[in-house]
C-alpha cells in the first residue's frame, strides 16, 4: 500500500511500488485530466505537480511520492478559473489540446515562484514541452497573460 495526497484528498493505493504514477492516478483514482505522451518523459504531456514541483508522472515511480502531495490538472482550480486555465482560453492556446494540461500543470509550477516571468524564463520553463500543433507562441502569450492577472488580484 501507497498512501499519498492528490489534490488535497488522502488516499492509500494497493499497487506494486514501480507503477507509474501516471497510471495510479489515471486508472486507480479516475483523474484522467493527465495523459499518457511518450511514455519516457520527454513530452510534457504528464506532468503533475509533487510538493509543487513539476513531475513526468509517466517514469515517476508511486512509491516515490509516498506521503507526498500531488496535484494534477483537475486540481489546480475546482471550476476551471485558475489564471492560467482563462488565459488559455482568453489567448486560444489549445490546437488539438493534448499536451495542454502538463503545459499548463509546468507553467502552475514557474508562475509560483515567478509572477512575472521573462521570455527567456518562460522558454526555461517550457522548452522542453513537447506540441505537435506547434502553439509555442500562444504559450508564451498565455502565460504573460495569466501572469498579468495575477498581478491584478485575480
Amino acid at each position: 500500500m501507497v498512501s499519498f495526497t492528490v489534490n488535497g484528498r488522502a488516499h492509500k493505493v494497493d499497487v506494486e511500488p514501480d507503477t507509474p504514477l501516471l497510471w495510479v492516478l489515471r486508472e486507480k483514482l479516475g483523474l484522467t485530466g493527465t495523459k499518457f505522451g511518450c511514455g519516457v518523459a520527454l513530452c510534457g504531456v504528464c506532468v503533475v505537480h509533487v510538493d509543487g514541483v513539476p513531475a513526468r508522472s509517466c517514469n515517476t515511480q508511486v512509491s516515490q511520492v509516498a506521503g507526498r502531495k500531488i496535484t494534477t490538472i483537475e486540481g489546480l482550480s475546482r471550476d476551471g478559473r485558475h489564471p492560467l486555465q482563462r488565459a488559455w482560453i482568453a489567448e486560444e492556446v489549445p490546437q488539438c489540446g493534448y499536451c495542454q494540461s502538463g503545459q499548463i500543470m509546468s507553467a502552475a509550477a514557474l508562475l509560483a515562484r515567478n509572477r512575472k516571468p521573462s521570455d527567456a524564463e518562460i522558454e526555461q520553463a517550457m522548452g522542453w514541452h513537447i506540441c505537435t500543433c506547434g502553439t509555442y507562441n500562444r504559450v508564451r502569450k498565455a502565460i504573460h497573460t495569466a501572469a498579468a492577472m495575477m498581478g491584478k488580484g485575480a
